[in-house]
């Protein structure tokens, strides 16, 4: 999940921040090297979104206050431990303590390890979990997300994808089916193409493919491709602190789903939770633009040739699912995709935005569960990692 831009507060005339948000605006006006963005966007380009976010953003009149937690949405502790997000919490040391959430499940059904987008964690699996049955689920949040600290660790998604493949060899005791979206499906790409005997099948939730040739939306598109840049990025992150935690995550799926009204309530929570903790982490800023930049590199023209190398070398089952009203990664991308590949199966899920877990859980997961059952992967003994 990518994370957008609010202005927040206003900062006292002279500040930091006033300096700060004026060298922001000479940047975007034009003054700063177009080299730097990322898949050749324009800066032009970039400014034009992000000055009509900001105004968006201002609109909407937030205070910037913090709103009182509930006992479903716990305050960090004092020491800086993170919130309790439910008895599946478990943690390992990989290099450093890794965050996952074990949601259980039959001991001899399939393994799944879903893999979370940027700025997201696990608990945005929480709501399709339940409905995922017949399989063992897990989902951990990946350095620099979630609960897990960077602690030093690089959170370049090839980096994030090293990190994945060592938390399958230490949790899971078989080849497992990953489920990942949009940056998490990269992410999946990556590890079904580096480690395929490690990898039985692929389920790919709105990922972030190798760029061609769409319709970008105004507003979205433009300010993804200003992370890339290398002032602008920490600029923008650095202005989610003026928003509280609910506001952050309330504009966050505004943009993500087509109604964010459609989130259990219960995982809107426990999302507000993990952002509360995330906040405090000075490295945040640094961890994510860092992902944001290896994201479109990788996806780009540049780096984007070993990306679909990779992708063209996979041989195990892929299911492509993805939602028709996708404002992140477009669902012309997602045909074009699958066009290229026609062994992969392709579900457009009609008036669903980039978050189909979230927006759509049981859908999302019938639409997985039935693809399981064509594959021959809901039972791990029915095939080998090349689904044969």
């Amino acid at each position: 999940m990518f994370i957008s831009l609010s202005a927040g507060a206003q900062p006292a005339p002279g500040s930091q921040h006033d300096r700060r948000r004026m060298r922001f605006a000479r940047a975007v006006s034009g003054r700063f090297p177009a080299r730097h963005v990322a898949a050749g966007l324009r800066t032009t380009v970039a400014a034009a979104g992000l000055s009509a976010v900001l105004g968006r953003t201002r609109a909407a009149g937030h205070s910037g206050t913090k709103a009182a937690p509930s006992t479903a949405d716990p305050e960090p502790h004092e020491d800086g431990q993170p919130p309790s997000v439910g008895d599946w919490s478990r943690w390992i040391d990989l290099d450093g303590p890794l965050h996952y959430l074990d949601f259980g499940g039959p001991a001899d059904g399939p393994t799944v390890v879903c893999v979370h987008g940027l700025l997201g964690s696990a608990v945005t699996w929480s709501a399709i979990a339940p409905f995922l049955t017949g399989c063992r689920v897990l989902a951990p949040d990946l350095a620099g997300h979630g609960l897990t600290r960077s602690s030093g660790r690089s959170t370049d998604v090839r980096d994030l994808q090293a990190l994945l493949h060592r938390f399958i060899e230490a949790v899971c005791d078989q080849p497992v089916i990953l489920v990942g979206n949009s940056m998490g499906g990269m992410i999946s790409l990556l590890e079904a193409s580096a480690a395929p005997s490690a990898v039985s099948g692929l389920v790919l939730v709105d990922p972030v493919l190798p760029l061609v040739p769409a319709r970008p939306d105004r507003f979205v598109t433009p300010l993804l491709a200003a992370y890339a840049i290398p002032y602008l990025g920490p600029v923008l992150m650095g202005l989610r602190r003026h928003m509280s935690p609910e506001a952050m995550v309330a504009y966050v799926l505004s943009l993500c789903c087509v109604d964010a009204a459609r989130v259990p309530v219960d995982v809107v929570a426990r999302i507000v939770a993990v952002a509360r903790y995330s906040l405090l982490a000075p490295e945040t800023e640094q961890d994510i633009t860092a992902s944001a930049r290896s994201i479109i590199a990788t996806a780009g023209y540049l780096r984007g040739p070993a990306y679909r190398r990779g992708i063209r070398a996979t041989t195990c089952p892929v299911l492509l699912l993805h939602g028709a009203r996708d404002r992140m990664v477009p669902v012309s991308v997602a045909q074009a995709a699958a066009r290229a590949n026609p062994t992969w199966a392709l579900v457009v899920m009609p008036d669903v935005g980039h978050v189909p877990q979230l927006e759509a859980p049981r859908e999302t997961a019938d639409a997985v569960i039935a693809w399981l059952t064509s594959a021959r992967l809901d039972r791990p003994e029915d095939g080998d990692a090349t689904g044969t």
